[in-house]
Protein backbone atom coordinates (compact mmCIF):
# COMPACT_ATOMS: atom_id res chain seq x y z
CA UNK A 1 0.00 0.00 0.00
CA UNK A 2 1.36 3.39 -0.95
CA UNK A 3 1.32 5.95 1.85
CA UNK A 4 0.89 9.62 1.06
CA UNK A 5 3.50 11.13 3.34
CA UNK A 6 4.25 14.88 3.22
CA UNK A 7 7.92 14.85 2.33
CA UNK A 8 7.67 18.06 0.31
CA UNK A 9 10.33 19.51 2.57
CA UNK A 10 12.81 19.01 -0.23
CA UNK A 11 10.94 21.65 -2.19
CA UNK A 12 10.61 23.92 0.83
CA UNK A 13 14.16 23.42 1.99
CA UNK A 14 17.29 25.25 1.06
CA UNK A 15 19.09 22.66 -1.03
CA UNK A 16 22.82 22.99 -0.79
CA UNK A 17 24.21 23.32 -4.32
CA UNK A 18 26.80 20.99 -5.73
CA UNK A 19 29.88 23.10 -6.35
CA UNK A 20 33.07 22.45 -8.21
CA UNK A 21 34.98 22.37 -4.93
CA UNK A 22 36.51 19.19 -3.65
CA UNK A 23 35.75 17.79 -0.25
CA UNK A 24 38.79 17.23 1.94
CA UNK A 25 39.93 14.40 4.18
CA UNK A 26 42.61 14.74 6.85
CA UNK A 27 44.10 12.50 9.54
CA UNK A 28 45.13 13.27 13.12
CA UNK A 29 45.82 11.44 16.38
CA UNK A 30 42.92 10.88 18.80
CA UNK A 31 44.71 9.64 21.90
CA UNK A 32 45.65 6.08 22.81
CA UNK A 33 44.08 2.95 24.21
CA UNK A 34 44.93 1.79 27.74
CA UNK A 35 47.87 -0.21 26.36
CA UNK A 36 49.27 2.77 24.47
CA UNK A 37 47.98 1.77 21.01
CA UNK A 38 47.25 4.97 19.03
CA UNK A 39 43.74 5.86 17.89
CA UNK A 40 43.28 7.91 14.73
CA UNK A 41 40.70 10.50 13.74
CA UNK A 42 39.78 11.28 10.14
CA UNK A 43 37.96 14.53 9.36
CA UNK A 44 35.88 15.00 6.21
CA UNK A 45 34.89 18.56 5.27
CA UNK A 46 33.06 20.25 2.40
CA UNK A 47 32.86 23.88 1.29
CA UNK A 48 29.40 24.40 2.84
CA UNK A 49 30.57 24.29 6.43
CA UNK A 50 29.91 20.62 7.10
CA UNK A 51 32.62 18.73 9.00
CA UNK A 52 32.53 15.08 10.03
CA UNK A 53 35.04 13.36 12.31
CA UNK A 54 35.31 9.57 12.57
CA UNK A 55 37.67 7.74 14.93
CA UNK A 56 39.21 4.31 14.43
CA UNK A 57 38.03 3.05 17.81
CA UNK A 58 34.70 1.42 16.99
CA UNK A 59 34.76 3.07 13.53
CA UNK A 60 32.84 5.71 15.46
CA UNK A 61 31.14 8.84 14.16
CA UNK A 62 32.55 11.24 16.74
CA UNK A 63 31.16 14.57 15.49
CA UNK A 64 29.01 16.03 12.72
CA UNK A 65 29.02 19.81 12.37
CA UNK A 66 26.36 21.37 10.12
CA UNK A 67 25.12 24.97 9.75
CA UNK A 68 21.64 26.17 10.69
CA UNK A 69 19.45 28.52 8.66
CA UNK A 70 21.59 31.46 9.75
CA UNK A 71 24.81 29.74 8.80
CA UNK A 72 25.86 28.97 12.36
CA UNK A 73 27.42 25.52 12.68
CA UNK A 74 26.81 23.13 15.57
CA UNK A 75 27.78 19.56 16.35
CA UNK A 76 24.56 17.55 16.02
CA UNK A 77 25.61 14.10 17.25
CA UNK A 78 26.26 12.99 20.83
CA UNK A 79 29.74 11.85 21.79
CA UNK A 80 32.87 12.49 23.82
CA UNK A 81 35.70 15.00 23.29
CA UNK A 82 38.50 12.45 23.73
CA UNK A 83 39.18 8.72 23.72
CA UNK A 84 38.85 8.37 27.49
CA UNK A 85 35.10 8.96 27.31
CA UNK A 86 34.61 6.15 24.82
CA UNK A 87 36.77 3.79 26.88
CA UNK A 88 35.43 4.62 30.33
CA UNK A 89 31.77 5.34 29.58
CA UNK A 90 30.68 3.28 26.55
CA UNK A 91 27.23 4.33 25.34
CA UNK A 92 27.44 3.33 21.64
CA UNK A 93 27.54 7.04 20.71
CA UNK A 94 28.10 7.02 16.92
CA UNK A 95 29.59 3.53 17.02
CA UNK A 96 29.59 0.87 14.35
CA UNK A 97 27.73 -1.95 16.08
CA UNK A 98 27.87 -5.66 15.24
CA UNK A 99 28.17 -8.47 14.51
CA UNK A 100 24.48 -8.22 15.23
CA UNK A 101 23.00 -4.82 15.96
CA UNK A 102 20.10 -4.74 18.40
CA UNK A 103 18.96 -7.69 20.50
CA UNK A 104 18.99 -11.48 20.16
CA UNK A 105 16.76 -13.33 22.62
CA UNK A 106 18.76 -15.19 25.29
CA UNK A 107 21.83 -14.65 23.13
CA UNK A 108 21.16 -17.85 21.24
CA UNK A 109 20.16 -19.01 17.76
CA UNK A 110 20.29 -22.09 15.56
CA UNK A 111 21.98 -22.21 12.15
CA UNK A 112 22.04 -25.33 9.95
CA UNK A 113 20.93 -27.43 12.88
CA UNK A 114 23.69 -26.22 15.21
CA UNK A 115 22.97 -24.18 18.34
CA UNK A 116 25.11 -21.14 19.06
CA UNK A 117 25.41 -19.34 22.40
CA UNK A 118 26.51 -15.72 22.23
CA UNK A 119 27.89 -13.49 24.94
CA UNK A 120 24.98 -11.87 26.81
CA UNK A 121 25.29 -8.26 27.91
CA UNK A 122 21.72 -6.96 28.20
CA UNK A 123 20.35 -8.95 31.13
CA UNK A 124 19.91 -12.42 29.58
CA UNK A 125 20.00 -11.18 25.98
CA UNK A 126 22.74 -10.27 23.50
CA UNK A 127 22.87 -6.62 22.46
CA UNK A 128 24.90 -4.94 19.71
CA UNK A 129 27.39 -7.77 19.28
CA UNK A 130 28.07 -8.65 22.90
CA UNK A 131 30.44 -7.66 25.67
CA UNK A 132 33.24 -6.73 23.26
CA UNK A 133 31.33 -5.90 20.10
CA UNK A 134 32.62 -3.99 17.10
CA UNK A 135 32.05 -0.71 18.97
CA UNK A 136 34.89 -1.67 21.36
CA UNK A 137 37.39 -2.84 18.73
CA UNK A 138 40.17 -0.82 17.14
CA UNK A 139 39.60 -0.78 13.38
CA UNK A 140 42.38 -0.31 10.83
CA UNK A 141 42.38 2.79 8.62
CA UNK A 142 42.53 1.27 5.12
CA UNK A 143 42.08 4.32 2.90
CA UNK A 144 41.68 8.10 3.21
CA UNK A 145 40.95 10.16 0.13
CA UNK A 146 39.92 13.71 -0.80
CA UNK A 147 38.08 14.58 -3.99
CA UNK A 148 34.60 15.21 -5.32
CA UNK A 149 33.54 12.90 -2.49
CA UNK A 150 35.94 12.56 0.43
CA UNK A 151 35.94 9.24 2.23
CA UNK A 152 37.65 7.03 4.77
CA UNK A 153 37.46 3.23 4.92
CA UNK A 154 38.04 1.29 8.12
CA UNK A 155 38.52 -2.47 8.32
CA UNK A 156 38.17 -5.12 11.01
CA UNK A 157 38.53 -8.91 10.94
CA UNK A 158 36.40 -10.70 13.52
CA UNK A 159 37.78 -14.19 14.17
CA UNK A 160 35.66 -17.34 14.26
CA UNK A 161 33.80 -17.69 17.58
CA UNK A 162 34.39 -14.08 18.68
CA UNK A 163 31.57 -13.31 21.13
CA UNK A 164 30.16 -16.72 20.11
CA UNK A 165 29.49 -15.95 16.45
CA UNK A 166 30.49 -18.53 13.81
CA UNK A 167 32.88 -17.79 10.96
CA UNK A 168 35.69 -15.33 10.38
CA UNK A 169 33.98 -12.11 9.35
CA UNK A 170 35.87 -9.48 7.33
CA UNK A 171 34.20 -6.10 7.68
CA UNK A 172 34.67 -2.62 6.20
CA UNK A 173 33.03 0.66 7.15
CA UNK A 174 33.28 3.52 4.64
CA UNK A 175 32.24 7.07 5.53
CA UNK A 176 31.80 9.48 2.59
CA UNK A 177 30.93 13.18 2.42
CA UNK A 178 30.05 15.10 -0.73
CA UNK A 179 29.43 18.74 -1.66
CA UNK A 180 25.65 18.29 -1.36
CA UNK A 181 26.12 17.53 2.37
CA UNK A 182 25.27 13.85 2.05
CA UNK A 183 27.03 11.70 4.64
CA UNK A 184 26.99 8.07 3.48
CA UNK A 185 27.98 5.15 5.69
CA UNK A 186 28.47 1.81 3.94
CA UNK A 187 29.07 -1.43 5.79
CA UNK A 188 30.27 -4.53 3.94
CA UNK A 189 31.05 -7.99 5.29
CA UNK A 190 32.16 -11.39 3.98
CA UNK A 191 32.54 -14.69 5.80
CA UNK A 192 34.37 -17.99 5.46
CA UNK A 193 31.41 -20.04 6.79
CA UNK A 194 27.69 -19.50 7.36
CA UNK A 195 26.96 -16.86 9.99
CA UNK A 196 24.54 -14.04 10.84
CA UNK A 197 25.18 -10.33 10.29
CA UNK A 198 23.37 -7.08 11.04
CA UNK A 199 25.56 -3.97 11.13
CA UNK A 200 24.45 -0.40 11.69
CA UNK A 201 25.54 2.95 13.07
CA UNK A 202 24.33 4.01 16.51
CA UNK A 203 24.59 7.80 16.20
CA UNK A 204 22.37 9.76 18.56
CA UNK A 205 21.19 12.98 16.89
CA UNK A 206 20.15 16.34 18.26
CA UNK A 207 19.75 18.82 15.42
CA UNK A 208 19.65 21.72 17.89
CA UNK A 209 23.22 20.82 18.83
CA UNK A 210 24.55 18.20 21.21
CA UNK A 211 25.61 20.95 23.65
CA UNK A 212 22.41 22.99 23.29
CA UNK A 213 20.90 21.76 26.54
CA UNK A 214 17.53 21.10 24.91
CA UNK A 215 15.94 17.73 24.23
CA UNK A 216 14.71 16.39 20.89
CA UNK A 217 11.09 16.63 22.08
CA UNK A 218 10.35 19.50 19.69
CA UNK A 219 12.02 17.82 16.70
CA UNK A 220 9.60 16.74 13.99
CA UNK A 221 9.92 13.08 13.00
CA UNK A 222 8.45 11.37 9.95
CA UNK A 223 8.73 7.63 9.25
CA UNK A 224 6.88 6.06 6.28
CA UNK A 225 6.04 2.84 8.16
CA UNK A 226 2.56 1.37 8.64
CA UNK A 227 3.68 -1.13 11.28
CA UNK A 228 6.25 -1.55 14.05
CA UNK A 229 7.47 -4.49 16.12
CA UNK A 230 6.15 -4.45 19.71
CA UNK A 231 8.47 -5.89 22.37
CA UNK A 232 8.18 -7.84 25.60
CA UNK A 233 9.50 -6.77 29.00
CA UNK A 234 13.05 -7.71 27.90
CA UNK A 235 12.79 -5.51 24.79
CA UNK A 236 12.65 -8.57 22.51
CA UNK A 237 10.13 -8.41 19.64
CA UNK A 238 7.00 -10.48 20.21
CA UNK A 239 6.87 -11.39 16.51
CA UNK A 240 3.87 -9.17 15.80
CA UNK A 241 3.62 -6.45 13.17
CA UNK A 242 1.51 -3.88 14.97
CA UNK A 243 -0.27 -1.15 12.97
CA UNK A 244 0.88 2.34 13.96
CA UNK A 245 -2.50 3.91 13.12
CA UNK A 246 -4.19 5.32 16.20
CA UNK A 247 -1.14 4.79 18.43
CA UNK A 248 1.72 6.95 19.75
CA UNK A 249 3.90 5.15 17.18
CA UNK A 250 2.32 6.81 14.15
CA UNK A 251 4.88 9.10 12.53
CA UNK A 252 3.59 8.84 8.96
CA UNK A 253 3.03 12.58 9.17
CA UNK A 254 5.58 14.91 10.72
CA UNK A 255 4.96 14.81 14.47
CA UNK A 256 6.71 16.24 17.52
CA UNK A 257 8.73 13.47 19.15
CA UNK A 258 7.64 14.67 22.58
CA UNK A 259 3.94 14.80 21.76
CA UNK A 260 3.23 11.21 22.88
CA UNK A 261 6.52 9.94 24.28
CA UNK A 262 5.11 9.80 27.83
CA UNK A 263 1.69 8.38 26.99
CA UNK A 264 1.34 5.82 29.80
CA UNK A 265 -1.88 4.50 28.27
CA UNK A 266 0.22 2.63 25.73
CA UNK A 267 2.05 -0.35 27.32
CA UNK A 268 4.77 -0.23 24.66
CA UNK A 269 5.70 3.31 25.67
CA UNK A 270 5.90 2.14 29.29
CA UNK A 271 8.09 -0.88 28.44
CA UNK A 272 10.43 1.16 26.24
CA UNK A 273 10.53 4.14 28.61
CA UNK A 274 9.71 6.03 25.43
CA UNK A 275 10.56 4.88 21.92
CA UNK A 276 12.93 1.93 21.55
CA UNK A 277 11.31 0.00 18.71
CA UNK A 278 11.87 -1.19 15.17
CA UNK A 279 9.75 0.44 12.48
CA UNK A 280 8.89 -1.75 9.49
CA UNK A 281 9.35 0.34 6.35
CA UNK A 282 9.59 -2.77 4.15
CA UNK A 283 9.98 -6.52 4.55
CA UNK A 284 13.23 -7.10 2.66
CA UNK A 285 16.58 -5.57 1.79
CA UNK A 286 16.35 -3.57 -1.43
CA UNK A 287 18.74 -3.11 -4.33
CA UNK A 288 18.34 0.67 -4.15
CA UNK A 289 18.01 3.11 -1.23
CA UNK A 290 14.60 4.06 0.10
CA UNK A 291 13.48 6.71 2.55
CA UNK A 292 13.46 5.54 6.17
CA UNK A 293 13.07 8.75 8.17
CA UNK A 294 13.11 12.53 8.17
CA UNK A 295 14.07 14.62 11.19
CA UNK A 296 13.69 18.41 11.52
CA UNK A 297 14.51 20.91 14.24
CA UNK A 298 12.14 23.81 13.56
CA UNK A 299 14.11 26.20 15.78
CA UNK A 300 17.42 25.90 13.92
CA UNK A 301 15.97 24.84 10.58
CA UNK A 302 18.29 21.84 10.31
CA UNK A 303 16.80 18.89 8.45
CA UNK A 304 18.16 15.35 8.14
CA UNK A 305 16.74 12.66 5.88
CA UNK A 306 17.85 9.03 6.06
CA UNK A 307 17.80 6.58 3.17
CA UNK A 308 19.02 2.99 3.21
CA UNK A 309 18.64 -0.38 1.54
CA UNK A 310 17.55 -1.87 4.87
CA UNK A 311 13.89 -2.70 5.65
CA UNK A 312 13.72 -1.37 9.21
CA UNK A 313 14.78 1.58 11.33
CA UNK A 314 15.23 1.31 15.09
CA UNK A 315 14.04 4.44 16.87
CA UNK A 316 15.62 5.02 20.28
CA UNK A 317 15.06 8.26 22.16
CA UNK A 318 17.99 8.08 24.58
CA UNK A 319 15.76 6.65 27.31
CA UNK A 320 18.67 5.39 29.41
CA UNK A 321 20.72 8.58 29.42
CA UNK A 322 20.67 9.44 33.12
CA UNK A 323 22.83 12.51 33.57
CA UNK A 324 25.93 10.57 34.59
CA UNK A 325 28.05 11.55 31.56
CA UNK A 326 28.71 14.80 29.75
CA UNK A 327 29.45 15.28 26.07
CA UNK A 328 31.79 17.38 23.98
CA UNK A 329 30.33 20.59 25.34
CA UNK A 330 29.70 21.42 29.01
CA UNK A 331 26.36 19.60 28.89
CA UNK A 332 25.23 16.56 30.88
CA UNK A 333 23.34 14.06 28.72
CA UNK A 334 19.87 13.23 30.01
CA UNK A 335 16.91 11.23 28.78
CA UNK A 336 15.69 12.59 25.45
CA UNK A 337 18.84 14.55 24.63
CA UNK A 338 19.30 12.55 21.43
CA UNK A 339 17.51 10.18 19.08
CA UNK A 340 19.00 7.19 17.29
CA UNK A 341 17.59 6.23 13.88
CA UNK A 342 19.34 2.97 12.97
CA UNK A 343 18.82 1.34 9.54
CA UNK A 344 18.80 -2.43 10.06
CA UNK A 345 17.13 -5.76 9.61
CA UNK A 346 14.76 -6.54 12.45
CA UNK A 347 15.83 -7.40 16.01
CA UNK A 348 16.02 -11.12 16.85
CA UNK A 349 15.59 -12.09 13.19
CA UNK A 350 17.72 -15.26 13.65
CA UNK A 351 14.95 -16.56 15.95
CA UNK A 352 12.04 -15.18 13.91
CA UNK A 353 11.66 -16.73 10.44
CA UNK A 354 8.70 -14.42 9.83
CA UNK A 355 11.13 -11.49 9.99
CA UNK A 356 13.24 -12.74 7.08
CA UNK A 357 16.88 -13.83 7.25
CA UNK A 358 20.11 -12.52 8.78
CA UNK A 359 22.18 -15.28 7.18
CA UNK A 360 25.43 -14.63 5.31
CA UNK A 361 27.16 -17.44 3.40
CA UNK A 362 30.66 -17.69 1.92
CA UNK A 363 30.75 -16.04 -1.50
CA UNK A 364 28.11 -13.48 -0.53
CA UNK A 365 28.65 -9.85 0.52
CA UNK A 366 26.55 -8.21 3.19
CA UNK A 367 25.84 -4.50 2.56
CA UNK A 368 24.10 -1.84 4.59
CA UNK A 369 24.25 1.55 2.84
CA UNK A 370 22.77 4.50 4.70
CA UNK A 371 22.85 8.17 3.73
CA UNK A 372 22.22 11.04 6.12
CA UNK A 373 21.35 14.08 3.98
CA UNK A 374 21.44 17.51 5.60
CA UNK A 375 19.61 20.61 4.43
CA UNK A 376 18.06 23.73 5.94
CA UNK A 377 14.33 24.49 6.00
CA UNK A 378 13.51 28.13 5.34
Amino acid sequence: MRIAVPFAVLAAALTLPVAAHATEASRAPFGTLKDGTPVEAVTLANSHGMRVRIISYGATLQSVEVPDRKGHAADVTLGYPDISGYLDHPNYFGASVGRYANRIRLGSFTLDGKDYQLATNNTVNALHGGVQGFDKRLWNVLEVQSGATAHVTFGYVSPDAEEGYPGTLTVTATYSLDEASNLTVEYKATTDKPTIVNLTNHALWNLAGEASGVTVDDHLLTIPAETFNPVDAGWIPTGAFEPVAGTPFDFRKATRIGARIRDARDPQIVIGRGYDHNYVVARDVSATPRLLARLEDPASGRVMTITSNQPGVQVYTGNFLDGTVSGKGPTVYRQGDGIALEPQIFPDTPNRPEFGSARLDPGQTYRNVMTFSFSVAR
